[in-house]
């Protein structure tokens, strides 16, 4: 696929000079790298540079955060039972974990629910609240679920349960009746900072607990390499107090995991000790996530939970079977998949793609989605048949917000929830050709002109000389890296190819090369499922023809060495 490359321009670009000298003459690319992430002053670089514990938000500045820690104290000192309803995906059972861990540790009667993705179905439903009764829970406490559960929450209520939502879904134009309802993204919530994951939520509530108890904060804090996983996994925004909480549950991860975590690392080959936003992403959050969507995802809850090694390694050794079971449902389904959305653009003009088949494994299509968003740069729904219902999965592409595409629709769906990049939703099979046209044309409404061209952006040209000592100290504090946060991408030209270019990786997907600028030294370059590029990288050095490459500059350790290498986005011939 070939890409543009668009450099992104900061709104007032005399700044960057600014800032450079507010920060002893910082390289000006990475001056340019804080403009374009807002940090615009040596006050914001300060905080955006060394985010501290003292900056975690006050948990009662949420809505309704007062009326939730009164009810949850009632039943820690009154010795009531009480149910944790979760979800499966990572945040869902993240948080599960998390509150299940929070009350048990206080004494309280807890036990949790986690819904099967195909027997019940997501968010709370009346299966899930009659298994709170036959358990004789007093309070239901719903996690990263439940803000369009209307019905659901009376039905609570009529059996003489209480319901506590920590959700952080959009929420419609009002919120279901319940002793309390935290999501920041109510409309008439003052909290500052709304896009913490569900399992951040669920972090505040225990935090606010915890000091209304009187507790130590370092009660709560070990419960943050939870929230760093659901963070990294949701794909939240890593900035304000995601940021924080981010880089305090990595130096949990790194100095002090947990025994399930510890167990979850050694069977995805991954090392907790230099773990990052894309290790969780890649390595750890798609075995828990395996659990929910081939399974029971009370295996990952339980892995999370477990305090014995030998619980913990077997649990895990589940988790990675399962996850192999995953990948080859994924490979089949997107096959299938890619071959009906090529048919689907050879009969029309596609703004939206959506595809259904009946047989396709519900545990599998939102990342299927994904990979055709990837693909075809177009938002993605597809949907398969629970239960004589269309179950789907949506995924979106910058610039979109496919849950108000969806929203356009709201009268053909059963049911609908999300936010801007993905969503999920239900409806009846008669009505998915309708929708189809109504959701492309709703698509081609909210699209720009180039909003369909594949692209890079990337955030300043880079000599390669450039990169020392300082310039690496510099970048490693951008991290953690994540969405409004990525991984700074830079271009540099003139370059010319050292030793010979090949194919690497299991099956040669990936491309590895060496370049020099000038008369500088040469740096290694990977770049991951580029292969495509290597004719190009062939013919530069042989013709002797510059290239001109986008890329992130990153340091790898090995056996206590330190080099450079830079992983190459996109590669070309200079023109």
């Amino acid at each position: 696929m070939d890409f543009q490359w668009r450099l992104r321009q900061p709104d007032n670009p005399d700044l960057v000079q600014q800032l450079s000298a507010q920060l002893n003459d910082i390289p000006l690319p990475l001056a340019r790298a804080l403009v374009l992430r807002g940090i615009d002053s040596y006050e914001k670089a300060r905080h955006f540079f060394r985010p501290s514990s003292a900056d975690i938000l006050d948990p009662f500045l949420m809505k309704d955060m007062d009326k939730a820690v009164d009810r949850v104290v009632r039943a820690i000192q009154g010795g009531e039972r009480v149910m944790v309803y979760g979800d499966y995906d990572v945040d869902g059972t993240t948080a599960t974990a998390l509150m299940t861990a929070f009350l048990r540790r206080r004494g309280v009667d807890v036990s949790y629910f986690v819904p099967h993705r195909v027997d019940h179905g997501y968010g709370l439903s009346a299966a899930g609240i009659d298994v709170a009764r036959e358990r004789r829970a007093s309070l239901i406490i719903a996690l990263d679920c439940g803000i369009t559960a209307f019905e659901e929450a009376a039905y609570t209520k009529s059996l003489g349960i209480d319901l506590i939502i920590c959700d952080h879904h959009t929420v419609k134009n009002e919120v279901p009746e319940a002793v309390a309802v935290l999501d920041p993204k109510r409309p008439d919530c003052s909290y500052p900072f709304d896009e913490l994951s569900g399992c951040g939520i669920g972090f505040k509530l225990a935090q606010a607990t915890s000091a209304t108890l009187g507790e130590a904060e370092e009660e709560v804090r070990g419960f943050l390499d939870l929230v760093a996983v659901s963070i990294a996994s949701d794909i939240v925004p890593i900035d304000g107090e995601n940021r924080v909480l981010m880089r305090e549950g990595l130096h949990k991860l790194h100095t002090n995991p947990s025994t399930g975590f510890r167990a979850l690392a050694r069977h995805a080959g991954a090392d907790l000790s230099t773990c990052s936003t894309s290790q969780i992403l890649f390595a750890l959050g798609p075995r828990i996530n395996a659990a929910g969507r081939l399974g029971d995802a009370g295996r990952a809850v339980d892995l999370m939970l477990a305090e014995d090694d030998r619980d913990a390694d077997r649990l895990a050794a589940i988790l990675e079977k399962t996850n192999d079971r995953r990948k080859a449902i994924d490979r089949e389904t997107v096959d299938d998949a890619v071959l009906k959305a090529e048919a689907l653009f050879a009969r029309q003009d596609v703004n939206g793609i959506v595809l259904h088949e009946a047989e396709w494994h519900p545990g599998v299509i939102g990342i299927v989605a994904s990979r055709l968003v990837e693909r075809f740069v177009r938002p993605t729904i597809l949907l398969t048949t629970v239960n004589g219902v269309a179950k789907g999965s949506a995924r979106s592409i910058h610039g979109i917000n496919i849950y108000e595409a969806i929203r356009t629709c709201e009268d053909l769906v059963e049911d609908f929830g999300g936010h801007n990049y993905a969503a999920g939703l239900s409806i009846r099979t008669e009505r998915i050709a309708e929708f189809s046209e109504r959701f492309n044309a709703a698509v081609g409404e909210l699209a720009s002109a180039d909003s369909f061209i594949p692209s890079i952006n990337y955030d300043s040209t880079l000599a390669l000389d450039e990169v020392d000592r300082r310039f690496l100290a510099l970048l490693t504090q951008f991290e953690p890296y994540g969405p409004s946060n990525r991984n700074p991408v830079f271009r540099s030209s003139d370059l010319q190819v050292v030793g010979r270019p090949r194919s690497v990786g299991r099956d040669d997907s990936h491309l590895k090369f060496s370049v020099r600028q000038d008369s500088g030294r040469p740096l290694d370059v990977i770049g991951f499922g580029l292969v495509d590029r290597l004719d190009a990288v062939m013919h530069s050095r042989e013709s002797g023809e510059p290239l001109e490459m986008l890329f992130n500059v990153e340091e790898r350790v090995w056996k206590g060495t330190r080099a450079v290498q830079l992983k190459a986005k996109d590669v070309r011939l200079q023109t």
